[in-house]
């Protein structure tokens, strides 16, 4: 039993920094006397409120040395993990494995059952025991597995360039022979951060995307079917970070026939349900794309916390994915509109018109703003790199906003042809005798106020649309 000139008792709880990113020190409040003692080794209310990361603990290990300078290590895991001590004392030294600047940092610290230590993702742990009987507690944000296991990534205990200075000489130490043969830093692999999952690879958003993540997994609904009811089985989710999900049904006419308004349930509200269940618990990031079509247009411009109010079943389909997404601790959903990228879109038909001399009619009572996707996976990528404040945001160009009419003549004077060519008509006018067709928000204007108070300002649509139309010429 532990005698209390062992320990300091009643202390404060404390956490702090260390020289390596994400790697947290934590003073704990252990209470007792000449009988023993009793400590609270993890308070998830309290910690988190002094900073340390809510990371899904899912697993409890134990590690029991039965002498003095058994010593572990140094292995970095591909999950977080929170360490304390039962009994005894140890001296522990972490290496920064992960890919970036802080490869190859170095910490140590001498922990008792008055100490524990936060060890995020990569970072590499080794222990000696300081004393016989020496017991620690694990605890860890995923189950290990033999897979999981393939991704350690080790450093060698004596490796000159960590110049760990060991309490105990090695070769007076007790090492495993795996432990003993590790690799030299020289030779290391640095572990690669989580990855990130992009869904609806091929649409527009997702080629944007493509230039903004390089390094993502992209993937269609041919190779991951986020609408299957055992999503959650069919990836090792936790080696995911985040995932922007741009997959959707906009045939926006279509969702009003019996078979589209079955597929639009599917695939924007049921898939988005189950995307964000498989991911409650798993600490994931998840961003999905909603619309300007949540709205009845009523409002000449439309903030994040306006309520519902869909017009047809492509707008509720996109309200009740807004609401499964709201369900993710972890989520950006980013509400946008009247979408232009490289494929099909309403600017890039309005061009082909115009150099076939054609006159179109087009919409002059409906209103809003082109969202260029390049500026759309911009501003994503903002978000999550800035670790802006989770919730909805609204991100479509900037500017005036203008009708489709005005659009559109803006690209046949942008085509060099008279932009009188283009017909404005009502959207009454437009659709009359046409079967099948959904109504629109008259007014689509979004707020821009919250993504630019994260330092996100969009490009003026009509910027945007000229380097649209220059691109597209020189093809």
């Amino acid at each position: 039993m532990l005698e209390k000139d062992n320990l300091e008792f009643s202390k404060e709880l404390e956490l702090k920094e260390t020289t390596i990113p994400g790697l947290i020190i934590c003073d704990l409040p252990v209470y007792g006397d000449s009988r023993g003692w009793f400590k609270e080794n993890y308070q998830k209310e309290k910690m988190e409120r002094l900073g340390l990361p809510d990371f899904k603990i899912v697993q409890n290990n134990i590690s029991f040395n039965a002498e003095k300078g058994v010593t572990r290590g140094i292995h970095a895991e591909p999950w977080d993990k929170f360490i304390s001590i039962g009994s005894g004392r140890v001296f522990g030294a972490w290496v920064d494995l992960r890919e970036g600047d802080s490869f190859g940092s170095v910490f140590t610290a001498e922990l008792d059952p008055t100490k524990a230590i936060f060890v995020p993702r990569g970072v590499g742990n080794s222990f000696q025991a300081l004393e016989d009987n020496t017991v620690y507690t694990y605890l860890v944000s995923d189950h290990w597995t033999a897979e999981a296991q393939s991704q350690y990534t080790f450093l060698n205990l004596a490796d000159k360039t960590a110049n760990i200075n060991w309490p105990i000489p090695l070769e007076q130490a007790e090492l495993s022979d795996k432990d003993r043969f590790h690799p030299q830093i020289s030779e290391v692999k640095p572990m690669k951060p989580k990855k990130t999952l992009i869904t609806g690879s091929n649409g527009q958003l997702g080629k944007a995307l493509r230039i903004e993540f390089p390094d993502a997994e992209f993937t269609d609904s041919k190779e991951l079917n986020i609408t299957d009811k055992h999503l959650e089985n069919l990836r090792s989710w936790r080696q995911y970070d985040t995932i922007i999900n741009t997959a959707a049904y906009t045939a926006v006419d279509k969702a009003e026939t019996l078979e589209g308004r079955r597929a639009a349930w599917e695939v924007n509200a049921k898939a988005v349900a189950t995307l964000g269940k498989s991911q409650l618990n798993i600490n994931i990031t998840l961003v999905h794309i909603s619309s300007d079509y949540v709205f009845d247009g009523k409002n000449n411009i439309h903030t994040e916390d306006e309520l519902f109010s869909p017009l047809g079943t492509y707008g509720q389909t996109k309200a009740a994915g807004d609401i499964a997404v709201s369900e993710v601790p972890k989520h950006y959903n980013i509400r946008s509109s009247w979408i232009v990228g490289d494929g099909n879109n309403f600017a890039k038909t309005m061009l082909t018109l115009a150099k076939k001399d054609i006159k179109p009619s087009v919409v002059n009572d409906q209103i809003g703003r082109l969202t260029f996707t390049d500026d759309l996976a911009k501003g994503i990528k903002h978000l999550i790199s800035s670790n802006a404040p989770y919730g909805t945001y609204n991100l479509t160009g900037d500017g005036e906003p203008a009708s489709w009419a005005d659009m559109a003549k803006n690209v046949y004077e942008l085509a060099g042809k008279n932009p009188d060519d283009v017909i404005p008509v009502s959207t009454e006018e437009y659709y009359a005798g046409k079967e099948f067709i959904s109504p629109r928000p008259a007014n689509s204007t979004l707020s821009l106020d919250k993504i630019k108070s994260t330092g996100f300002t969009p490009t003026d649509w009509r910027q945007s649309l000229i380097n649209y139309i220059k691109r597209e010429d020189e093809k």
